[in-house]
């Protein structure tokens, strides 16, 4: 299947419906159809052919969503800049997809000279941002919308590469990840029937996640497919997204547990109407079990659900139901899981020699079904690494029970060994989260002379709330063995480095301690 089929089809059942809310902009599925449409015969009208890559750099927005659909309308390949990147990690971007035409808007046009000098293979720049007159040499949205009649939709095969999106970044150089048609359509058709109630009638979406992050667009795509309609924010401000679940009477949403965590802490959080919100998604990074419980103390008629995924599966690989998280007695313990295979995941916990282990086991993760990725762009050997047998390694140790929960003990670059022991940070790090005063942790390991590697907490505490390492080490020893324990713990009250998707940086945490030293981490 295409991705385009889901707005054609919302466009004869739903026309008259409205598709896109973004600020005061309202749009219906029917005009939205005609945009795509016609913004798809602009591209061609500027000399785009199947297969071109279109590189997208803005903020969310309703335009964003019309551009994504519109390139893959007319067979180009979308590729979704990350907004979080520096200067010279947009300049690698291009410079690695080669796009013939970039869309833009008003945040990153600081950006465009150097970008265009770094790539020179950039034919058109189009502005994505408010209408304009389409001067300094940028081609302007609305007037390539209006002044094109509407193209057809490209005969593309299933397999036709759709998106190139870029890795994270977390544990190295960011590699340009291949995605079919077929991939990200099988992904998002898994999302739109096994998150909660994303297929009732009157579902409204509100994309605070990035656009950019293949979860972010996933949930474009399922949204889309189960006939709902989208609500945009540029950017993730507590505020304005509660004020928008007020206002819009917002069902659905997902953030990344760091992004909760700032909604929960906001002083006036109880004095906006969410009464309408039905389920919340959380991903990209663990939750801790007292965050859990916190949020379901404090949104109570809201079904929580963890999605765990990657870019490599287009992102959707399982997810933690609402009634897992509700769950009593013995059925409890899973709440620490990722949940069960999505729709069309297919998963394994190996050994290093690539052997399925028996339940219970920690190995590596790995994942088939549709939704793969059919490689890293022009990467053949990191790809021969990640593809292994019809499989994706996903590089997250984890094991499996016997009804099939996923229990993810951390990434296996970031397992720290100390004194011959393997320490799972995670596990460290949802021990000291139940410490009340804890708003953060991070679990890293730095060098020691004695154990090779020490557990070392970096820790955030809550406004008004004071901890001393040794409480934190004591807490820590009262919930986990005492080898597991932080060995030292650091306050940082400055933000820590995020990836675009919210997912903190542990890499960058690390560099300083192991700098001119060799890690046991790569």
């Amino acid at each position: 299947m295409l991705l385009t089929q889901a707005l054609r089809r919302m466009g004869q059942l739903g026309g008259e419906r409205i598709a896109t809310v973004d600020g005061s902009e309202r749009r219906t599925w029917a005009e939205v159809n005609d945009r795509v449409a016609r913004l798809a015969g602009g591209l061609e009208s500027l000399g785009v052919g199947e297969g071109d890559r279109v590189a997208i750099l803005a903020l969310n927005s309703a335009r964003y969503m019309e551009a994504y659909f519109g390139i893959l309308w007319m067979g180009g390949v979308v590729v979704p800049l990350n907004t979080r990147w520096s200067f010279e990690e947009l300049a690698y971007g291009l410079t690695d997809s080669e796009p013939v035409v970039l869309f833009i808007d008003a945040a990153f046009l600081p950006h465009l000279p150097g970008l265009r000098e770094r790539w020179k293979g950039l034919k058109h720049v189009v502005f994505i941002g408010a209408p304009m007159d389409g001067s300094a040499g940028l081609i302007s949205y609305e007037r390539l919308v209006a002044e094109n009649g509407p193209a057809q939709v490209a005969p593309l095969a299933p397999d036709a590469l759709g998106v190139i999106c870029y890795t994270g970044g977390t544990t190295g150089l960011a590699k340009g990840v291949m995605l079919s048609h077929l991939a990200v359509w099988a992904s998002s058709v898994a999302l739109s029937i096994d998150y909660a109630h994303l297929s009732d009638p009157g579902t409204i979406f509100l994309h605070a996640m990035p656009l950019f992050h293949s979860g972010g667009s996933a949930v474009l795509f399922a949204t889309t497919i189960a006939g709902g309609s989208h609500v945009f924010l540029p950017g993730f401000n507590p505020q304005q997204l509660l004020k928008t679940i007020q206002d819009e009477k917002i069902t659905h949403t997902q953030l990344v547990p760091t992004m909760v965590r700032m909604l929960l802490d906001q002083p006036d959080f109880a004095a906006y109407d969410v009464s309408s919100l039905k389920t919340l998604v959380y991903g990209a990074a663990p939750m801790s079990a007292a965050q859990i419980e916190e949020t379901q103390a404090k949104l109570p008629h809201v079904g929580l659900q963890q999605g765990y995924g990657q870019t490599e599966l287009a992102p959707y690989i399982s997810s933690l139901r609402p009634a897992d998280h509700r769950a009593t007695g013995e059925a409890a313990k899973r709440i620490r899981s990722a949940g069960y295979a999505g729709l069309c995941s297919e998963i394994t916990i190996n050994s290093p020699d690539g052997k399925e282990l028996p339940r219970g086991e920690i190995g590596e993760v790995y994942v088939r079904g549709p939704h793969m990725m059919s490689g890293y762009w022009r990467k053949p050997e990191e790809t021969k690494t990640a593809l292994v047998d019809g499989w994706v390694r996903t590089g997250d140790a984890g094991y499996m029970d016997e009804g099939g929960y996923v229990f993810l003990v951390d990434r296996i670059k970031d397992m720290i060994v100390t004194g011959g022991e393997n320490v799972y940070s995670t596990e460290v790090e949802n021990s000291i989260a139940r410490h009340p005063a804890v708003s953060t942790v991070v679990v890293i390991g730095v060098p020691s002379e004695k154990w090779g590697e020490a557990v070392h907490a970096i820790v955030m505490l809550r406004a008004g709330h004071s901890a001393t390492a040794g409480e934190i080490i004591e807490h820590s020893r009262k919930h986990i063995a005492g080898y597991k324990c932080p060995r030292s713990v650091e306050f940082r009250t400055e933000p820590l480095p995020v990836s675009g998707a919210g997912k903190i940086l542990k890499r960058e945490l690390r560099k300083p301690y192991w700098e001119g030293r060799q890690s046991i981490i790569a």
